[in-house]
């Protein structure tokens, strides 16, 4: 089967994708793609059976361009999650003290911005659509870095010149493999999102109590603008279901009432990679 990531090769997007398909026991073509609607379209239009994006780093939130994009294609369901540790290096071909410019996705600046202020304050910060291509880009410059793995920079023929460099030790993302089709009510993590038929007072903390009343605990909960007007917003909410699909069919038939437009995405597994190094 082909499966979609965010390219070009050696991001950590690849790293998670091969993951989530020997997890699956899928026999996959990882497909390279550029940007992260670029990945959801290739699942949407038929061209690959199965995705993988990031939605969530542990330092930096949500990673807004999946949670549009769930909400906008609704073929789409989560069939499982893994949570990647992230270590990144500051990756190129010439003498750190020499470099001017410092590329890589937004994310990874944003994961590493206090250590590149304090080793490179007058490095100006250049985005890129993902860590690997910001490898690409500097190799053979003298004077240009990037942010990237340390599987980036073998790829493109670069040294580490730094690892590791983020600010937070802990550093996680996590992805969800996406395929087509019905989506699932059943597993430990549900991912869901709503809207409000009207900003009222109580309103958010009543359509919450159909979750608390079933008993089911919210392990992130994030909002999003619609796009319609000023003051309008959705909801994504994760939660942790115990066995049985009962009580998250109740919560949503409660909360269904409350809403203009309600999406479940799908309940699904996680692993999760950080907890087993730590233990490790």
């Amino acid at each position: 089967m082909r499966l979609a990531f965010l390219g070009p090769v050696g991001t950590y997007g690849e790293q998670a994708a091969q993951q989530l398909a020997r997890l699956e026991g899928l026999e996959a073509e990882l497909v390279p793609q550029q940007g992260i609607r670029s990945v959801v379209q290739a699942v949407a239009q038929g061209d690959c059976e199965a995705a993988v994006v990031p939605v969530e780093n542990s330092v930096e939130g949500g990673v807004t361009a999946c949670l549009d994009a769930l909400w906008e294609v609704p073929e789409l369901a989560v069939a499982r999650a893994l949570v990647l540790p992230i270590r990144h290096a500051l990756v190129g071909s010439g003498p750190i003290d020499g470099i001017s410019e410092v590329l890589s996705h937004p994310q990874a600046l944003a994961q590493c911005s206090q250590w590149l202020e304090a080793h490179l304050p007058l490095a100006l910060q250049l985005p890129t659509s993902s860590t690997a291509e910001a490898a690409r880009m500097v190799r053979g410059s003298r004077f240009r870095a990037a942010v990237a793995s340390r599987e980036a920079a073998a790829e493109h023929g670069l040294e580490v010149l730094a690892y590791p460099i983020n600010d937070v030790p802990g550093n996680c993302t996590r992805f969800l493999l996406l395929r087509r089709g019905p989506r699932s009510s059943e597993g430990p993590l549900a991912s869901l999102a709503f809207s409000l038929h009207s900003n009222l007072p109580g309103a958010l903390l009543e359509a919450l109590g159909c979750f608390a009343r079933q008993g089911l605990n919210m392990s992130r909960i994030e909002s999003r603008p619609s796009k319609r007007e000023m003051g309008e917003y959705i909801f994504f909410v994760d939660l942790e279901l115990p066995e049985g699909h009962q009580p998250l069919r109740t919560a949503l038939g409660e909360l269904e009432p409350l809403c203009e437009h309600l999406a479940l995405f799908g309940a699904y597994p996680l692993t999760d990679r950080s907890l087993e190094e730590a233990a490790g």
